[in-house]
Parts: structure tokens; C-alpha cells; sequence
């Protein structure tokens, strides 16, 4: 009797245990109070990978709710240019604060946001700007992720040339990265 009930209790505690497995992997992406930390890249070449551009950005956000983050992103672009009596090198970068509110709770979070910062360096007038952003993370584990997402960044000098900006000096920014939460 001891051997049945021992091994119904092994095949009760063995048959839930892909239950288990299953509620604890379903608990994707971050809590309140949390922090998040990504690093995401872009770049491009002409078709004779003679001129090219590539950029590195670094986000640092913390959840002040379940599906709202805001934080810090820092981005560092190095373009190199060649073309008939050019040769140039130039470097620029940009600081900025964001929000962000994520949609789902699941391992797919699509999410819309704004920024708010300055666009400095070479070969670029030195300009505040204002953003509004969309992407989408993608949990591959519990706390890490794919990131995806574009930028609208409206350049200006002044709060009275904002209004104007976003029709008028715009730029988009694409950026493709890896995230975690802790």
C-alpha cells in the first residue's frame, strides 16, 4: 500500500510539474519598481559600402508602473563620407529623456512614448528636440528582451520654433537592441 501511494504521489507531483514550469515562464517583463537596461544599434552604407553611418544607444529606464517606464537614453552616431572631393568623418550624439507605456502583459509588449533632449556634435546644427516613439519588446526570457522601435524627432532652437519643427525639421531614428530588467 506504502509503494502504490508513493508512487501516486511521485506521478500527481511529476504530472503538475508542467503546470508549474508553465505559470512561472508566463511571468514575462518587469514589475513596478523595476529597472530596465538596454543597448541597441543602427547603421547603414551606400551600395558601394564606400559611405556609411552606424550608432550605438544606451537606455536606462525604471517602471513606475507595471507597463510605465521612464529613464535616460544616451546615443553615440559616427557617419563616414566619401564621395567625389569629400572625405569626411563626423561625430554626433544625443541625450534625452523618455516615457514609455507598453501595452500587453505578455511576452510581446507593444508600447508608444515621447522624448524630450538635445542633438550634438559634427556635422549637425546643435538643436533641442522633441519625439514621439512606437516599438516592441519581445521577452525571449522572463526579464530579457528584443527591442525594436522608431523615432520621430522634431528639431529646434527655440520653444517658439517648436511649433513649426514637426512638419518642418524632422528626423526618424530606427534602433534595433537587447534589453533586460532587475
Amino acid at each position: 500500500m506504502i509503494k502504490v501511494t508513493a508512487v501516486a504521489i511521485t506521478l500527481g507531483v511529476l504530472s503538475a510539474l508542467p503546470m508549474a514550469v508553465s505559470a512561472q515562464s508566463s511571468n514575462y517583463g518587469p514589475e513596478q519598481g523595476e529597472r530596465e537596461l538596454s543597448l541597441s544599434g543602427t547603421g547603414s552604407t551606400d551600395r558601394n559600402f564606400n559611405s556609411g553611418t552606424f550608432g550605438v544607444t544606451g537606455d536606462m529606464g525604471w517602471y513606475i508602473q507595471n507597463n510605465i517606464v521612464t529613464g535616460a537614453r544616451q546615443s553615440i552616431n559616427y557617419t563616414d563620407v566619401e564621395g567625389e572631393g569629400i572625405i569626411d568623418d563626423f561625430w554626433n550624439g544625443s541625450t534625452r529623456g523618455y516615457i514609455n507605456y507598453q501595452f500587453l502583459d505578455d511576452r510581446a509588449r507593444p508600447f508608444v512614448g515621447a522624448s524630450l533632449g538635445a542633438l550634438y556634435g559634427d556635422g549637425v546644427k546643435d538643436s533641442a528636440f522633441a519625439g514621439l516613439e512606437t516599438g516592441i519588446k519581445y521577452y525571449v526570457l522572463t526579464k530579457t528582451y528584443f527591442l525594436a522601435r522608431a523615432e520621430y524627432q522634431f528639431l529646434f532652437s527655440s520653444t517658439s520654433d517648436a511649433s513649426d519643427a514637426f512638419q518642418d525639421d524632422g528626423a526618424w531614428a530606427y534602433t534595433v537592441g537587447l534589453g533586460y530588467n532587475f
